[in-house]
């Protein structure tokens, strides 16, 4: 049965208030998509008299508006006296991805008149400080809850907010919302809005919630009520053809395309997929909504780095400034070092080289296994094997300091976490070393930066095959704000390990740095640099 009373009476409220961000100001009138949603949800009631739907599931492609939408519910169930004493928490993988909607629905509070004066009159509390709202007209709380920092008791939820559930690293978060105390409410309500998920092993939550709501649909459809969950309201805007290009196509993802979303925008993106499968990778999964089903993009062409190869030797780079990267291995692979010397008097362009090793024992098995010609590189000086089956640390260190002596070394890059004691000892020895932690901030503009030095003919180094080979193997994750980091290819469930990256490892860790080459120098003579990110 439907309570058209109770659907307009949603509707009404939301319409009260404004926008948020780009759109701030202005009259919060819901796009037909949206009204459609809040109509069947608030409207749809069962025998009981009580809201149908537990569940609604919302796929929907990028920049369609979700986080108002998301935003305004919030505020319906806040200050909606006929459900008092609720729990609302807003749920993401990390606080700041569920703070997002919290900052939403404190912006539309304090636009509308009648609700900023609650506030004003201690009514209503905000404090930002704990991501919390509590109405205490109402005994309603909103509070903000991340899967990095939660417990998993003494929750009592009324209404939960799930923004980008395909984000969640576990199912903790999702299990603690979902089951216990949130079934013993009323009338609960779980809002999950998500974007299509990037995991192509298909074993998220995200992807398990995103198949259940698919057999519903498909249940529906077929009238199959055997595997239909009447208490759940799915729906998905997607389009999961190969015709991505034909801007028709774009609608079917992109219900608000016109609206919060321009089509100029999507062709502009559209421009960049069709010359960079990284960025057709991204297109699909985060503008056209389909789960991705590749796990790896190649980072750039091999024959940029083969058009980039150096006509110098080491000789001549004695005496010059540079920024040595470091990539060690767990001790059974290869392990790479390389320095990145800036353009400076006597050089008018970036130099690389790179010195690796392998254990000797290990190097035979993986000529055999792997088909990769270490031998040949060793015999001819690319290589250093190094005695027995694990790498020589030693051997690394003793390079490492005749290099000083060789060159003006600025200091060492490196991932702390996997070298804490060479790096140590070297600290110890008077060297700077500065930790570069794996992470899409700290990687994604040394990457660009040496992708923008190739291109344009700015940097040269060694012809260097085991470098060429790394190279070649490197391929790239790319997240949901367009940055980039180097990784690991995998067989199921275990690392690729005949296509090695270290030497590019070693790279970008010393360009993360050399790049501000320049800009350090005063900093260093003032008191040293000891770690970023």
């Amino acid at each position: 049965m439907f309570d058209e009373k109770k659907a307009q009476h949603t509707i009404k409220f939301i319409e009260l208030l404004k926008h948020t961000g780009d759109f701030h100001g202005m009259p919060f009138e819901l796009w037909p998509w949206e009204r459609q949603i809040v109509w069947d949800v608030f409207g749809t009631m069962n025998e009981r008299g009580i809201r149908q739907y537990r569940t609604v599931y919302i796929e929907i492609a990028k920049k369609n508006g979700k986080t108002e939408l998301l935003g305004a519910v919030a505020c319906k169930h806040l200050f909606d006296k006929t459900e008092p004493n609720g729990e609302i928490y807003g749920c993401a993988a990390d606080r700041s991805q569920a703070s997002i909607i919290y900052d939403t629905a404190v912006e539309m509070i304090l636009q509308d008149e009648h609700l900023r004066k609650m506030t004003d009159k201690g009514i209503v509390h905000i404090r930002d400080s704990y991501k919390l709202i509590e109405n205490t007209e109402t005994g309603t709380i909103y509070k903000v809850l991340s899967a990095e920092a939660f417990t998993k008791h003494g929750y009592r939820p009324s209404i939960v907010l799930f923004d980008e559930l395909h984000a969640q690293p576990n199912r903790d978060l999702y299990d603690t919302m979902t089951k216990g105390s949130f079934l013993a409410r009323r009338q609960p309500l779980l809002w999950i809005i998500t974007t299509a998920g990037d995991d192509p092993d298909r074993v998220t939550i995200g992807w398990e919630v995103h198949e259940k709501a698919e057999t519903i649909l498909k249940a529906r459809a077929a009238d199959d009520k055997s595997k239909d969950i009447p208490t759940w309201y799915p729906i998905m805007f997607s389009y999961q053809g190969e015709d991505i290009y034909n801007e028709d196509n774009w609608f079917k993802a992109n219900p608000s395309l016109g609206l919060s979303l321009q089509v100029e925008d999507l062709r502009e993106i559209a421009a960049e997929a069709k010359l960079s499968p990284a960025d057709e990778r991204t297109f699909r999964w985060l503008n056209l909504n389909q789960w991705t089903t590749t796990k790896l993009t190649t980072w750039l062409p091999i024959d940029l780095f083969d058009a980039t190869n150096g006509d110098w030797s080491r000789a001549d780079l004695l005496g010059k400034e540079c920024f040595m990267g470091l990539d060690l291995s767990t001790t059974t692979d290869l392990s790479a070092l390389c320095l990145v010397f800036p353009p400076q008097e006597g050089l008018d362009d970036w130099r690389v080289v790179w010195d690796c090793w392998i254990p000797e024992t290990n190097m035979q098995d993986r000529i055999r296994t792997d088909h990769v010609p270490y031998d040949k590189w060793a015999a001819a000086g690319w290589l250093y094997p190094t005695a027995g089956d694990v790498v020589d640390y030693t051997m690394i260190e003793e390079r490492i300091n005749e290099s000083r002596k060789l060159y003006k070394v600025v200091e060492m890059d490196a991932d702390r976490s996997f070298a804490a004691m060479l790096l140590q000892r070297l600290e110890q020895d008077g060297m700077t070393v500065v930790d570069i932690p794996q992470t899409y901030a700290q990687l994604t503009d040394p990457m660009n930066e040496i992708e923008v030095q190739l291109r344009t003919g700015l940097i040269s180094h060694e012809a260097n095959p085991v470098a060429r080979w790394c190279f070649g193997n490197t391929s790239i994750s790319k997240n949901g704000n367009a940055q980039i980091k180097y990784v690991k290819e995998r067989r199921g469930k275990h690392l690729d390990r005949t296509k090695r990256i270290d030497l590019t490892t070693a790279w970008v860790c010393a360009m993360a740095r050399a790049r501000f080459h320049g800009s350090l120098k005063s900093v260093y003579e003032d008191r040293g640099i000891r770690s970023v990110g």
